[in-house]
């Protein structure tokens, strides 16, 4: 472990505390005042405040637990939070979380990468997953979320296979009672305008029925020449609540998205390192696509039935049932890999190119598409067997997922072959227009179509005993995958356990272990079938709930082990073999503290990890670290003033023969909003103050992936 980074990530739990964030929706993580601000003030007093999880059976954890008596790490962000720090798309989200990074390749239009403890994480909505497959859906908006929740390490035991490194969770904005309404006007950087309504209200005089419509419309550019985000998204939702014990809501989510990749694969050197002539590209967004044919246009359908019924006092019925399908029509040019250089002249051994920037392009068309059919029933039973307190979750979950994706590889653009017509100069580009389609219809890839069923058995009780807080898990999945040429099913019996005692000081410490799996399919060398990955994870931490002012924080120490990965050595003999073990410990800080006039959010993580090779993961940095302020000056009580800095600490990449090393950066953000009137107000965003040019991480293959720029966001709200 870095001890410099654990002696920073120590400092700045010192230096700073963090708020808790109040939600008038009732969601997030809540500190319930019983006093204002200004009321603070002029009592001088500090009232006795709690600290509450998640609100909805909705949430990432599928309780009401406080997340104070939770023996696990979740991190989350309302949708004030994500307000105030000018957040743009779901991967910044991200980047005010300990131990989570959301731009592990640079900026992006595509799709958004998040990984947690150094691993790639599955995407939920209202606790059902999102997205399947690579590049066949629309991205998440952020506009469409209430809150967005991260909930850190292994999480099979609540939702089946999925990744060790956790999960993240959005709540969709809903009809609720008592929240205005608001158009938000908004234009930024790059020609970014974008028009954000939310209208919610009662539509019957009882309000047993209730409406909500969220829509999104977006015309951008982007900080990389000829690619756009535009965007259309409509999110109408009915609530009916036939009695105070019962509520019913449908959400619909329709997007269609024109954009284009904003990765360009861009060479390492050139980037990273400096070209033969020591000198470096004189724009690392260069745009290796080419006008006309490149794009990356992507739609997606999806209806959500979210049901909640008390039945008693004890007893709560909750559901969520999906129907979504996506498809993404996908052109893309881009500097060819090579497996060393990846400029012409060096590559094939002759100066064939006027310079030494030329690159040879690969051309790749796709149509992808995907289905989804889901739902997810839980019954809570909270009941007492003498001296303890039990609080039960049972549950059932079901998923079909099916995925298509037909492809055309034109690599290098026929270079090998002697055709240079599709050859580019990354230092002063000139596009050269496309193959014939003919071309790509000759190679074209009719991929048969991937089905996986998922159905999953489980149960929770947390056991209260006077201060001692304890949870037991179980689940039992069996997953079913055809792939169109192999037929496997899997089963898996997945585990967790935590304990927490709550001292009466608010410190409570706590333990946990929990378990995930992931399928594999395939044979080994022996004809048999492979078997699922599996994780498992232990942490140790103290969570410490403030009393002498409102703040809550987590300090987490976790070890997660990996296993069931593919041969380390990639013996030939043992090429299927499943022996590889990736190893992952960390230490994370975070919280959020109220001072009155100042609030302050804070989070820092260090991470030693390695692959089954004894490598660094690729592209995860091995720290982070953040702190976001925001001023409310008693004053001036329309104003509002938001500072934050992020570091991100250097990332590896290596294959036993190349290593490149990404440095670390730093970067920061400004935020002023303005009162104008009771239902007007004027926010100013800049992230990226000093328009720092940086790269997130750069692979053993070859290429490099730039840092978000400079990025200004003016938005004019109306409230009604």
């Amino acid at each position: 472990m870095n001890k410099k980074l654990l002696s920073l990530a120590v400092t700045a739990i010192l230096m700073s505390h963090a708020q808790a964030q109040e939600d008038e929706s009732g969601s997030g993580i809540a500190i319930e005042h019983q006093a204002t601000v200004t009321e603070k003030a002029e009592k001088n007093a500090v009232e006795k405040i709690e600290v509450v999880g998640m609100r909805s059976p909705f949430g990432a954890t599928k309780t009401n637990t406080p997340i104070v008596e939770l023996a696990r790490t979740i991190s989350i962000e309302t949708a004030l939070d994500l307000k105030q720090k000018g957040v743009l798309n779901l991967s910044q989200s991200a980047t005010y979380m300990a131990g989570v990074t959301g731009e592990s390749y640079g900026y992006a239009t595509r799709v958004d990468s998040i990984s947690s403890r150094g691993l790639s994480i599955p995407r939920y909505r209202d606790s059902i997953q999102e997205l399947f497959g690579s590049y066949n859906s629309t991205r998440a908006e952020i506009y469409t979320m209430e809150q967005v929740e991260l909930l850190k390490g292994p999480a099979s035991v609540l939702y089946g296979q999925g990744s060790p490194g956790g999960i993240m969770n959005y709540v969709s904005k809903t009809p609720t009672l008592g929240k205005g309404s608001e158009v938000v006007l908004s234009y930024g950087s790059f020609d970014r305008a974008q028009v954000g309504v939310d209208v919610n209200g009662s539509l019957s005089e009882d309000d047993k029925w209730m409406g909500r419509f969220v829509g999104i419309y977006r015309n951008a550019d982007s900080q990389v020449d000829y690619v756009s985000d535009d965007t259309q998204v409509f999110m109408p939702s009915l609530s009916f609540m036939p009695s105070d014990n019962t509520t019913l809501t449908l959400i619909g989510l329709f997007q269609d998205t024109d954009s284009d990749t904003a990765a360009q694969f861009i060479p390492v050197e050139g980037t990273l390192l400096p070209l033969a002539d020591g000198t470096y590209l004189p724009d690392q967004d260069v745009y290796a696509g080419e006008p006309g044919f490149n794009k990356f246009d992507t739609k997606s359908n999806q209806v959500t039935l979210l049901g909640e019924h008390l039945i008693n006092d004890t007893t709560s019925l909750s559901f969520t049932a999906l129907w979504r399908d996506g498809e993404a029509d996908y052109h893309q040019a881009w500097a060819t890999f090579t497996g060393g250089t990846r400029y012409l002249n060096a590559y094939v051994g002759a100066p064939v190119a006027p310079t030494d920037t030329f690159v040879p392009r690969t051309f790749y068309q796709a149509d992808n598409t995907f289905s989804q059919y889901a739902f997810d029933v839980r019954v809570n039973k909270g009941f007492v067997t003498g001296s303890f307190e039990h609080e039960l979750l049972a549950g059932v979950q079901y998923q079909n997922v099916k995925t298509d994706a037909n492809s055309a590889y034109y690599a290098g653009g026929g270079v090998l072959q002697g055709d240079f017509r599709y050859i580019l100069d990354l230092a002063n580009p000139e596009y050269t227009g496309a193959p014939e389609q003919a071309i790509f219809d000759a190679i074209y890839n009719n991929a048969p179509e991937q089905t996986v069923t998922d159905t999953g058995l489980y149960l929770s009780d947390q056991i209260s005993y006077e201060n001692w807080r304890v949870t037991l898990g179980l689940r039992h999945d069996r997953v079913d995958n055809d792939t169109g040429v192999t037929e496997q099913d899997d089963t898996q019996t997945s585990y967790s356990a935590g304990i927490l005692y709550r001292f009466d000081n608010g410190i409570s410490p706590y333990l946990s272990y929990a378990e995930s799996f992931e399928t594999v399919v395939g044979l080994d060398n022996n004809n048999n079938q492979l078997k699922p990955e599996e994780g498992r994870q232990y942490e140790a931490g103290i969570k410490y709930e403030l009393s002498s002012i409102p703040g809550f924080i987590t300090l987490a120490y976790y070890d997660i082990e990996v296993s069931n990965l593919p041969n380390p050595n990639g013996l030939p003999d043992e090429a299927a073999q499943q022996q590889g073990v990736t190893t992952i410990e960390g230490f994370e800080l975070e919280g959020r503290v109220d001072f009155g006039q100042i609030t302050a959010q804070f989070a820092a993580s260090v991470m030693d990890a390695e692959d089954p090779n004894g490598f660094s993961l690729s592209a995860q940095p091995d720290s982070n670290a953040s702190l976001w302020i925001n001023y409310s000056p008693l004053e001036l009580e329309a104003l509002t003033v938001g500072a934050g800095i992020r570091y991100v600490g250097e990332s590896v990449s290596e294959n036993g023969i190349i290593r490149y090393d990404t440095p670390s950066y730093t970067l920061g953000d400004l935020m002023v909003s303005y009162e104008l009137s009771d239902n007007l107000d004027l926010q100013l965003n800049v992230r990226n103050v000093t328009d720092k040019k940086y790269l997130t991480s750069c692979l053993f293959r070859g290429d490099c992936f730039p840092g978000v720029r400079r990025t200004v966001n003016a938005s004019l709200t109306y409230s009604f």
